[in-house]
């Protein structure tokens, strides 16, 4: 599995996370139409690509993370659709919060790497790199893709038992079988 880091939320989390092998009806693979909707976002001056996590698989791309506005959260779904080889966008983008304290966002770091670590601890959870975390406010959204519902469930279960944690939104895919 390729990881193109970035730097999200000053964490230091890797933002496109992607398999390599499969191809979608374009013929890229996820890593490289990953990187073409990333690509993309950055050259568009309506979206800030850092805020953004691009997860693809199979044609399909996810877009996760915190965005300033609605018009933000638009214009990167619209970009998304843009690139050659996407299939379909899941816009799973949520508004930050503007009014977040700086001890806030130093909680939240602290947040996500617990949740992080904690999820790259328990087994039965895939790769744990296959899992994004981000947090906003206290709030915990996971996203990327796991080989089965149970993992899917799993990670919020953990993410929900981190202290400091007031809500977690599940936006992990499951890997089509095949």
């Amino acid at each position: 599995m390729r990881k193109f880091p970035t730097l999200v939320l000053g964490l230091g989390l890797a933002a496109v996370s992607s398999g390599a092998i499969a191809d979608n009806a374009a013929g890229k693979s996820d890593a490289s139409l990953a990187g073409s909707v990333k690509s993309a976002l950055i050259s568009n001056d309506a979206t800030k690509a850092r805020q953004i996590n691009v997860e693809t698989h199979g044609g399909v791309v996810q877009l996760n993370g915190f965005v300033d506005s609605a018009a933000a959260k638009a214009a990167a779904e619209t970009t998304a659709k843009n690139v050659a080889g996407v299939t379909k966008v899941e816009n799973q983008l949520s508004i930050r919060d503007p009014n977040r304290s700086t001890g806030e966002v130093v909680d939240d770091t602290v947040i996500a790497a617990k949740v992080k670590g904690e999820i790259a601890g328990k087994a039965g959870l895939g790769t744990a790199s296959d899992v994004n975390v981000e947090v906003n406010a206290g709030i915990v959204e996971l996203s990327g893709f796991v080989a089965t519902t149970a993992e899917k469930t799993h990670a919020a279960e953990v993410a929900g038992g981190i202290s400091g944690v007031k809500e977690v939104r599940n936006n992990i895919s499951v890997k089509p079988a095949g």
